[in-house]
């Protein structure tokens, strides 16, 4: 039995998607949250502001007693998973289990891959697949504007996250991919209306969830379960804007969310 809790970090909303999958895998796992929206998005970040943006979270949530992290961020993941790497806390990334399940798919045509400018600048995601013996055909797509609609509480109803999915995913509709990554963990948040624009013919494969599934494995594996499931929230940004969007997006009130400014996450 190990009560200390999990901890998981992302630039903002979109690691939420991530605790809400591994929630239910693990409901009696204590979580600390950690949402670094005042430096949010990671997307246009250079390697170096990346490294340090990952070295103060886990530095943060190591501070909180985390047992293992999941860095539930694409761009982190892709770009700088040697600093996930050398932790002395187990960190899982999102990358390696999203590779594995698209290797599992008994499928062949194309695939889109859908993520922040620097994932699909890195050609991360690209390079683990073909690694990974995938050769199947690839449409890689950076989607700039979806961080900045999700971050800004925009719910995936409005018209503006549609146009966003219609001219964002266009190339992909149109190549007949039967499977498509959402290799940034924010996407999860507007996956219904990804469905709509694409239908119901598509293998929609969420960052969000294998990441979750690792860090689940990784606990149960290490003998390191336990806990009460209580859950506790941190932001960089602003609390009460945190607390309104994230009950949201979780379906539940998150109660009191702890604001810690950037300069103090060192």
């Amino acid at each position: 039995m190990d009560n200390r809790p999990v901890g998981i970090f992302d630039s903002g909303f979109g690691g939420l998607s991530a605790l809400a999958e591994f929630r239910k895998l693990m409901p009696d796992e204590d979580i600390v949250f950690f949402g670094d929206n005042g430096r949010v998005p990671y997307g246009s970040k250079s390697r170096a502001e990346l490294m340090d943006c990952a070295r103060k979270n886990i530095r943060f949530l190591s501070r909180q007693g985390a047992k293992a992290i999941l860095a539930a961020c694409g761009t982190c993941s892709l770009v700088v998973g040697d600093v996930l790497s050398a932790s002395t806390v187990k960190c899982c990334d999102v990358l390696s289990p999203s590779v594995e399940l698209i290797k599992s798919l008994d499928e062949d045509g194309p695939l889109g891959i859908i993520a922040t400018q620097a994932s699909i600048d890195s050609r991360g995601y690209e390079k683990a697949l073909r690694k990974a013996g995938i050769k199947r055909e690839i449409i890689s797509v950076p989607c700039p504007d979806f961080v900045t609609l999700i971050e800004a509480g925009i719910p995936y109803t409005d018209k503006r996250v549609k146009d966003a999915v219609a001219k964002y995913l266009a190339p992909i509709k149109s190549s007949g991919a039967t499977a498509l990554l959402l290799g940034c963990t924010h996407y999860g948040i507007i996956e219904p209306s990804l469905r709509e624009f694409l239908g119901e013919g598509i293998e929609i494969v969420s960052a969000s969830a294998c990441g979750a599934n690792a860090l689940a494995q990784t606990i149960d594996a290490s003998g390191m379960t336990g806990g009460s499931g209580t859950v506790k929230f941190y932001t960089s940004g602003n609390a009460e804007m945190f607390r309104d969007t994230a009950s949201v997006i979780l379906g539940f009130d998150t109660g009191d969310v702890v604001s810690i400014p950037s300069w103090e996450n060192e």
